[in-house]
């Protein structure tokens, strides 16, 4: 099975640029077999630091999926009813402006690729519930709205599940339910689809052992095209507070994944129950984080590997 790496969660050069470390990353990584390609985050860019370099460095074997969380984040704290599900029509206007920033992005790395190297955008179900209205006739009008953009080709666009808000508990993220999103797909091109996560959906449940079922819920919708896996926590760890969206890496395994993270509730088993819950998929990969800021880049491309 060929995957995707959501590299940046381990990345040595995300959030203190180094070219050089950035450049060793990338080439580790493509060395490592299986490595479909990568998961791309948008900040408002397609590279937190220098487009002009990603452009000219990516790896030219590898496909991306690029996602929108680390740019719909930051523009929810300054504007609350940002978001595709939002009631707000200059919040869910603001957000389908986003979307097509992120796509016109994705067809310039397509062009320095010199094929179609991207495979989907992944987008979200903001606003946070918790401080805004949404749903999933907005949802759903904001994707009929993209779709009605020229330029798409064969890229999907795929809504990446995100804890739904839950009464009586802390959400990270609070976006709309799982139901929601199966609603507003439906009936959409098949160009259109869902994508699971299994650290945020664990957030939500919190219960590592339900996760499968929300992979099966989904599956079962005719609509999952992506399965990603992250770890999180119900203690507090190097990578945070409980139930933080930190990309924990897997639970230590002796024999399958030796000096894991111990906090972690992803575990051998949980990920294999994950993928034999979901079927065949589009495309799979794994998101993994690492704690300690000044590890070189040796060891993170040994753990993704």
């Amino acid at each position: 099975m060929s995957v995707f790496v959501g590299a940046y969660a381990a990345s040595p050069a995300h959030a203190q640029w180094d070219p050089a470390a950035e450049r060793a990353f990338f080439e580790g990584l493509a060395a490592v077999p299986d490595v479909r390609g990568l998961e791309l985050p948008w900040t408002g860019s397609v590279h937190p630091h220098d487009d002009d370099w990603l452009y000219a460095n990516y790896p030219r074997g590898f496909d991306a999926v690029l996602t929108s969380i680390p740019d719909t984040m930051r523009r929810l704290q300054g504007e609350p009813r940002f978001g595709l599900a939002s009631t707000d029509a200059q919040g869910r206007a603001d957000a389908v402006r986003q979307v097509r920033e992120i796509r016109d992005a994705a067809k310039r790395l397509d062009d320095a690729c010199g094929r179609a190297a991207v495979a989907a955008i992944e987008v979200h179900s903001a606003p946070s519930l918790a401080g805004a209205e949404g749903s999933a006739d907005a949802l759903r009008a904001s994707l009929t709205d993209l779709l009605e953009t020229r330029g798409w080709d064969d890229m999907a666009l795929v809504i990446e599940h995100c804890d739904a808000a839950v009464p009586g508990q802390a959400a990270e993220k609070g976006f709309l339910t799982l139901e929601d999103e199966i609603t507003a797909v439906d009936a959409l091109p098949d160009t259109v689809g869902l994508s699971i996560n299994w650290g945020r959906s664990v957030i939500e449940l919190r219960d590592p052992d339900r996760v499968a079922a929300q992979v099966a819920q989904a599956a079962q919708s005719g609509r999952l095209h992506g399965l990603m896996f992250s770890g999180a926590s119900e203690r507090p760890s190097p990578f945070g507070p409980a139930w933080v969206d930190a990309h924990h890496p897997l639970a230590p395994d002796e024999a399958e994944f030796p000096g894991g993270e111990p906090s972690s509730l992803l575990t051998v088993a949980r990920l294999r129950a994950a993928v034999a819950a979901a079927g065949p998929v589009r495309w799979s990969g794994v998101k993994l984080g690492w704690a300690d800021t000044t590890a070189p880049v040796a060891p993170r491309v040994a753990m993704i590997e």
